[in-house]
């Protein structure tokens, strides 16, 4: 007999519908094969899916079990083809009778006993489904609260393959979960680090406000000790909640890749990701055996930070200028090409020197003059080049930490992030743009309602500081987001002045046309 369930194929974040076929025939000898392109995990399913018949009070048919996924030339990964297919066993074999399965999506990986386990990419499965028209979805429990927001479809959390059979029998049908809005699942969060611990710094602290408002890149560079960590880490509390879209879609990455806790909700944090210096190219960009997705699409709608940039690859920070640029990332394989989304800050933190101490006013510097251009020579001029603001972090004096005790937290400064990001959203309206800092170039200048005294400033900065292009229009966003923050309309002179104090470490410690 021919049985058909219906389950999804993760492809990069997006769900490709799958159709599980099986058919159990008389046969001198047991056999059991799988086939459409199933991988390892897919294979090895059929040793998971008998024992798990077996213990849930079913039987492995006798005779040759056919299982095949459909479309062939889809490859299909991972386990979450467990359940639809023990469940289509179990209809070819006619141990039970269900009722019309072409509108109910069946996921979960099954242990030995037949408990079903969580799968990787429950969100974008379960997203995929209902924009092509599917209404009902069984998944494990502990997948359950990942999908809670999604609206318009019915999920029923299991908690084992013999709950399924005989929720779809209709002889104890499960009970769907109740659907929750995202303002629910929305938490006060306690951040690690907060802006009112840090004293002094007043310019590291305006341009990590800067950065917050208008979501632009950040180099924070000095001596050891001076605290760029700390001010780094205070980021993620100076930047707005994330909207419900932006959720689903870091939530959908951070499942594909299984990085998701099982149990776990919708994401509603923005990522802050470190990766330490030593990570691969792979597990930076993605890819791997599977095309996982990697610490740049982690980082999607968040930050990440590179803490002393210089001792990462050439090659790893080199693969950043795509994702900095066009908020994706491709990942190749042999038969196959996956964009990821990577739309992310880029905050960065680096000694001025191998030791540390160049241009230091409390220890002298142990680096020749070959050793320092050296190490900055790591970081390459086009990468530079797409960092917004740059900003030097000295040691704070010991008489200046007394004084500035009373410091603003960073609920004050998220207050007025806040207000700047809420400006972006009514400029760009009915346009795939959130912040200024994914302003595209046609129509910047149009957008950034730059005056003319402005702009003059700014051409007189390019031909004196030998900017270029790209600089030029990173300039414009940087003033236009110092504007939002003082609640401007048009972007005035004194917003590109303090646009411009930015881009000065690039000239003074790499010189002009840097490469």
């Amino acid at each position: 007999m021919l049985a058909r369930t219906r389950c999804f194929a993760l492809s990069g974040i997006e769900g490709q519908p799958v159709s599980v076929e099986s058919f159990v025939s008389p046969a001198s000898e047991y056999r059991f094969n799988i086939v459409g392109l199933p991988d390892a995990a897919v294979k090895e399913s059929r040793d998971r899916v008998g024992a798990a018949l077996k213990n849930s009070g079913f039987a492995m048919p006798v005779g040759q079990t056919v299982v095949n996924l459909s479309p062939a030339d889809l490859r299909k990964e991972g386990t979450a083809f467990d359940l639809p297919i023990a469940i289509a066993i179990i209809l070819a074999s006619r141990q039970l009778q269900a009722r019309a399965l072409d509108q109910v999506i069946l996921m979960g990986e099954l242990a030995l006993d037949g408990r079903l386990q969580p799968v990787s990419g429950a969100l974008s499965i379960v997203i995929s489904a209902h924009e092509q028209g599917y209404r009902q979805v069984v998944l494990p429990r502990d997948n359950a609260r990942e999908v809670e927001v999604v609206s318009g479809m019915e999920v029923y959390p299991a908690g084992s393959l013999y709950e399924v059979a005989m929720h779809l029998a209709g002889r104890a049908p499960l009970p769907a979960q109740a659907q929750r809005s995202y303002a629910d699942c929305l938490a006060d969060t306690v951040f690690e680090m907060d802006l009112s611990q840090v004293r002094g710094q007043h310019l590291p602290r305006r341009a990590l406000e800067i950065a917050a408002a208008g979501g632009h890149n950040l180099l924070l560079m000095g001596v050891p000790g001076s605290g760029k960590t700390m001010l780094a880490r205070c980021l993620p509390g100076l930047l707005p909640e994330m909207s419900q879209e932006e959720a689903f879609e870091t939530t959908r990455i951070h499942s594909a890749a299984g990085v998701l806790k099982p149990g776990s909700g919708l994401i509603t944090q923005r990522p802050f990701r470190t990766p330490h210096h030593s990570a691969s190219l792979a597990s930076l960009i993605g890819g791997g055996v599977n095309a996982r997705p990697g610490e740049v699409s982690l980082a999607h709608n968040g930050v990440l930070f590179l803490d002393e940039m210089p001792e990462y690859p050439r090659s790893v920070l080199e693969a950043l200028r795509q994702p900095l640029e066009d908020g994706v990332i491709t990942v190749s394989r042999v038969k196959a090409h996956t964009q990821y989304l990577s739309s992310l800050m880029l905050v960065a933190s680096m000694n001025p020197c191998p030791c540390g101490y160049f241009g230091s006013r409390v220890k002298h510097c142990r680096c020749g003059s070959h050793e320092i251009k050296r190490y900055l020579d790591r970081i390459s001029g086009p990468l530079l080049d797409r960092i917004d603001l740059q900003v030097e972090v000295d040691v704070v004096p010991v008489e200046d930490i007394v004084k500035d005790s009373d410091q603003e937290s960073s609920a004050q400064v998220r207050a007025r992030v806040r207000a700047a990001r809420a400006l972006q959203a009514a400029r760009f309206a009915g346009q795939d743009i959130r912040c200024n800092a994914q302003m595209r170039g046609k129509d910047m200048e149009g957008q950034a309602l730059a005056t003319a005294p402005a702009l003059t400033l700014l051409q007189s900065a390019v031909k004196k500081y030998g900017l270029s292009m790209r600089a030029y229009t990173r300039l414009i966003k940087v003033a236009r987001t110092i504007a939002d923050l003082a609640g401007e309309r048009n972007l005035e002179l004194s917003a590109m002045a303090e646009a411009i104090q930015f881009r000065m470490i690039d000239g003074k410690y790499w010189g002009e046309g840097h490469g």
